[in-house]
């Protein structure tokens, strides 16, 4: 009985883990404009300016500020961006190719 139980527990974690993890696709009438700050001075010799993302919480886009990263070699940091659709605008985010 104890291992049923276990095992009931371990699959109920499993799918809450899995279902929270799975990111939706969200879309806004208007795309949102994005704040304008000034990225500085690179602090290291192989910073690369990863800019400012877009984020899904509690019912709406958030600006998340752009950052300071290191590059990574053969990589290029491709920005997020909006992509216009038919149910509106959603956000594509950044990512290294």
């Amino acid at each position: 009985m104890k291992t049923l139980l276990r095992f009931g527990i371990l699959l109920s974690l499993t799918v809450f883990l899995f279902l929270s993890s799975c990111a939706g696709t969200y879309y806004v009438s208007d795309q949102p404009v994005e704040p304008v700050y000034e990225q500085g001075v690179a602090p290291y010799a192989d910073a690369v300016w990863i800019g400012g993302e877009w984020t899904w919480n509690g019912g709406n886009y958030v600006y998340v500020r752009g950052h300071w990263d290191h590059g990574r070699a053969g990589h290029t940091y491709v920005r997020g961006n909006w992509e216009h659709a038919a149910r509106g605008y959603r956000w594509h985010r950044g990512h290294w190719n």
